[in-house]
């Protein structure tokens, strides 16, 4: 059953859906009954439950920024703008096979938010990349992350979540290094409108999982996405698209950067408060320095592994909130 907010729904809560309002995925287990009377559910599942979206955010996580990683050396071959339209295009059409998603039976609503959504998405990964050509891997993510940082505090109905933000913060500065004022402008700006997609895309997958079955509505917005982009990268690159090899390593970044951590994020959205999964994204830098150390050959400082410490501890402390919120003997207000 997907869940449709409703016309008078405030503008604040709509701005930032709560997926602990959307019911569980299919496969889920059976529902907790509840507070009544009589003894509460035992300490079984309760915690593994909750533990499901914090791994399904990791593994997306760890793919997407390995993806970035192989991307950057698809670009002296393709360009940055044909890199973003082969992702796309190749993760759209896989997401069609796939999914197969039904085109009828949708409100003016539905396809508002799915179209938003596929903005969002084409925008987040046309300035990335954008960004990944002027600047490196790590600092391009440190700075894309400020995005779903900022999100965290405004979304947040946690004085705690504002406090791990903050201390996440610190290290996504630490990580730069110190060196921001030397970086390219053009790709820093780049980067911060990176972010500034990248938590307008938390908020619309957030939104498109409650309004679409499975991953239908990721399929579509990755559609709308992929149409977006392909005339910049064919303007940018033309003939370059069609070369085997070109589009083997395209493939292989779409599945890696788009189709397998798209799908694994809008899964935990459905589980994960929009807040929670922000601060979580405090992970990505770490993620990026790994990858780009493994890949690129980009060795990481004692400062980097401090920075890195920093923004583990700070999504250790933002996991450890939620799922000690969500234990059967927290306790609740009113």
């Amino acid at each position: 059953m997907n869940v449709q907010p409703s016309a008078s729904e405030p503008a604040a809560a709509a701005a930032v859906a709560v997926p602990e309002a959307v019911p569980a995925l299919d496969t889920a287990g059976p529902k907790d009954p509840g507070p009544g009377p009589g003894p509460g559910p035992g300490p079984g599942p309760g915690r593994g439950a909750a533990l499901v979206p914090i791994v399904l955010v990791v593994a997306g996580g760890l793919s997407v920024q390995f993806g970035s990683a192989v991307a950057a050396l698809l670009m002296p071959k393709a360009g940055a703008l044909g890199v973003v339209t082969l992702r796309l295009a190749a993760a759209a059409l896989i997401l069609l096979v796939v999914c197969r998603p039904k085109l009828r039976g949708h409100s003016r609503a539905d396809w508002g938010t799915v179209v938003a959504f596929g903005v969002a998405m084409g925008g987040m990964n046309t300035l990335f990349y954008q960004a990944l050509d002027r600047i490196p891997l790590g600092i391009a993510v440190t700075l894309e992350v400020l995005g779903p940082l900022a999100l965290s505090v405004f979304a947040s109905r946690r004085l705690i979540n504002v406090v791990w933000a903050g201390l996440a913060l610190v290290g996504v500065v630490l990580l730069g290094g110190g060196g921001f004022d030397r970086l390219d402008p053009v790709g820093v700006a780049y980067a911060l409108g990176a972010g500034a997609m990248w938590a307008a895309y938390i908020v619309f997958s957030a939104r498109t999982g409650r309004r679409f079955p499975q991953a239908d509505g990721l399929a579509l917005a990755m559609v709308v996405a992929a149409v977006l982009s392909l005339p910049l990268g064919i303007w940018e690159s033309g003939a370059k698209l069609t070369v085997p090899s070109t589009l083997a390593l395209g493939a292989a970044v779409a599945v890696l950067s788009s189709v397998l951590p798209y799908t694994l994020e809008l899964m935990a959205l459905r589980r994960l408060p929009a807040s929670t999964f922000a601060v979580m994204m405090s992970l990505e830098p770490a993620i990026a320095a790994t990858a780009g150390f493994l890949i690129l050959n980009q060795a990481l400082s004692t400062t980097d592994a401090l920075a890195i410490a920093l923004v583990i501890g700070a999504s250790m402390g933002a996991v450890r909130s939620q799922t000690g919120a969500r234990q059967p003997g927290a306790r609740k207000k009113g």
